[in-house]
């Protein structure tokens, strides 16, 4: 089968190591089943792989992915649950919980092996396209909002960074539950788009903001932090998720973390009960994905290439022949 694969890391030149090619067809271990896949999409964290975080020379080669949506064995449409282990259904006895393309190779081919545990039925409101988009970047967002940042309707949110596909589904996600969004951008146009998905007010990186928020949604790191802080009210919930700028930022802000009481709340991913809520959602709200652009899968150079420039708004998706 054909499929794309890291075969070395390369820090500062990740996409050095990405090959595509063909590779033998997946294993099938019990418990476990196939997929057909006709979707993906990128994360950022397959660009990270790339460069040898989370992953290493010794587990090389390795197929990247870590979303996608096709049909089972028995050509029922299925969406995947991208972590494997979180059930405890077709791994080793205490085995850690992993991504696809960590431990297990990812959904940039053309066929996957996966637990069964881990399919959820796609619905037919779908698109492949659309479904492939959900386990990552909206599933973060979906339980960034609704179970971290613990916000009720008419509460008011910051995201920092739009464009981003974190970003972009807090913002739909968002102001389709009643959520008062604000986001950041450097780029006017995407905070014009920002506006047209929803958003209340959109400001440049750093402004002032008309008043401080219930929580914010981080995934830019070190050069939006400090804004983050000192946007919240006191007791406010500050959900990171990433740090595409980078892990370190320059001030801590301590000092309004402890006194005015607030919290910094980790979040990586969501559960299979999450992301069952999350595609019920879609369609009940009638939510849809924000898809940046659709390679097919013999292009994928040129879509990695897309998203390490930055240069997007919304998801990049891969169409699996």
């Amino acid at each position: 089968m054909i499929a794309a694969y890291a075969a070395r890391i390369d820090p500062e030149n990740p996409l050095a190591g990405l090959e595509l090619g063909e590779v033998p067809d997946p294993s099938v271990p019990y418990g476990w089943t196939t997929v057909r896949l006709r979707s993906a999409s990128l994360n950022h964290h397959d660009l990270w792989s790339l460069r040898g975080v989370g992953l290493s020379a010794a587990n090389l080669p390795k197929i990247l992915g870590c979303d996608g949506a096709g049909e089972d064995a028995e050509g029922n449409p299925v969406v995947l649950h991208s972590v494997v282990g979180e059930s405890g259904h077709g791994i080793e006895p205490d085995e850690e919980r992993s991504m696809l393309s960590e431990r297990y190779p990812g959904t940039f081919a053309q066929r996957i092996a996966v637990p069964r545990w881990n399919l959820l039925p796609m619905p037919p409101q779908l698109t492949f396209e659309e479904a492939a988009c959900l386990p990552g970047a909206w599933l973060t967002a979906y339980r960034m909002l609704f179970t971290n940042a613990e916000l009720s309707p008419g509460d008011t949110v910051l995201v920092q960074g739009a464009g981003g596909g974190v970003a972009t589904a807090a913002v739909v996600l968002g102001s389709a539950a009643g959520f008062r969004v604000f986001v950041t951008s450097r780029d006017d146009v995407k905070r014009k788009r920002a506006l047209g998905l929803g958003a209340e007010a959109a400001f440049e990186v750093g402004a002032r903001l008309p008043q401080r928020v219930d929580a914010v949604l981080e995934t830019v790191g070190a050069a939006t932090w400090s804004h983050s802080v000192r946007a919240l009210k006191n007791g406010g919930r500050l959900v990171i998720s990433g740090a595409t700028s980078g892990p370190n930022p320059p001030l801590g802000e301590l000092q309004h973390i402890f006194y005015r009481e607030l919290r910094v709340v980790g979040s990586t991913l969501g559960t299979k009960k999450e992301l069952s809520a999350l595609l019920d959602f879609c369609v009940a709200k009638g939510v849809r994905p924000v898809v940046d652009s659709v390679f097919p899968l013999d292009r994928i150079h040129r879509a990695f290439e897309r998203m390490e420039r930055g240069d997007l708004f919304g998801k990049i998706v891969l169409t699996i022949p």
